[in-house]
C-alpha cells in the first residue's frame, strides 16, 4: 500500500497540437505505452459526490487499484497492487479486497458494498522528465470518443504552475479548462444515457 499527494496540471489539446508536441519533444510512437483505467462507483455516484474516484489501472500485466480524493493541496492517492485474478474478480463483482483502499473507501462512503464497474478508458501515454517534473502526453479512447491531453506532474505547485504555463505560452497552446479523465468519462456516459 502506498499513499501520496498528486499535484498535476492538465490541458486538453487538439489533434494538431498533440502532433506538434510529439514533434517538438521528439516523441515517436514507440514511446507510447497503453494503459486502461477501469472505473467504479455506486449507482448513486457516492464517490463522485465526494469528489473522489476509484479505478483499477491496467498496464500490461500489472494492475493497481487507486482511490483519489481531495487533499489540502492536490489529491490524496491510496494505491494497492493487484494480481490479474484479483483485478478480474473486482471487475466482475465490484467487491473490493480487504486492504488500505477498501478501508479508505469505507471511511468516505457508507454504501461501498454497492460499488460496481462502470466502464473503461484506454490511454496511449508517453512520459518524460521536464524541468523538474514529469510531462505526460495522452491520447485517450472511451465510449466512441477520443481526446488528447497534456499533464505535468510536480512536487511544488507554484513552480509547476509557472513552468507549465510558460511551456503552453511558448508553444502557443491556449489554456483550456480540463476535467480529469474520470469526469470526462462520466460526462460522456451521462450524455449517452440521456439519448
Amino acid at each position: 500500500m502506498s499513499q501520496n499527494i498528486e499535484i498535476e496540471f492538465k490541458n486538453m489539446l487538439t489533434e494538431e497540437e498533440f502532433l506538434r508536441l510529439k514533434t517538438h519533444f521528439l516523441i515517436d510512437s514507440a514511446n507510447f505505452k497503453k494503459q486502461i483505467n477501469h472505473y467504479f462507483d455506486t449507482p448513486s455516484f457516492s464517490l463522485k459526490d465526494h469528489h473522489s474516484a476509484l479505478r483499477i489501472r491496467e498496464k500490461g500485466t500489472e494492475f493497481e487499484m487507486t482511490l483519489k480524493q481531495p487533499a489540502a493541496q492536490g489529491l490524496l492517492e491510496t494505491n494497492q497492487q493487484l494480481s490479474a485474478a484479483q483485478a478480474e474478480e473486482i471487475l466482475s463483482t465490484g467487491k473490493l479486497l480487504d486492504g488500505e483502499v477498501k478501508e479508505a473507501v469505507c471511511k468516505l462512503i457508507h454504501d461501498a458494498d454497492e460499488l460496481h464497474y462502470f466502464g473503461s478508458l484506454t490511454t496511449e501515454r508517453a512520459e518524460f522528465d521536464y524541468k523538474g517534473g514529469l510531462l505526460v502526453l495522452d491520447h485517450s479512447y472511451y465510449l466512441n470518443t477520443e481526446d488528447y491531453e497534456i499533464e505535468y506532474e510536480v512536487t511544488d505547485e507554484t513552480d509547476g504552475f509557472r513552468i507549465f504555463s510558460e511551456m503552453l505560452d511558448e508553444l502557443k497552446i491556449p489554456v483550456r479548462t480540463t476535467d480529469n479523465k474520470i469526469k470526462r468519462f462520466y460526462t460522456k456516459k451521462y450524455s449517452l444515457l440521456k439519448e
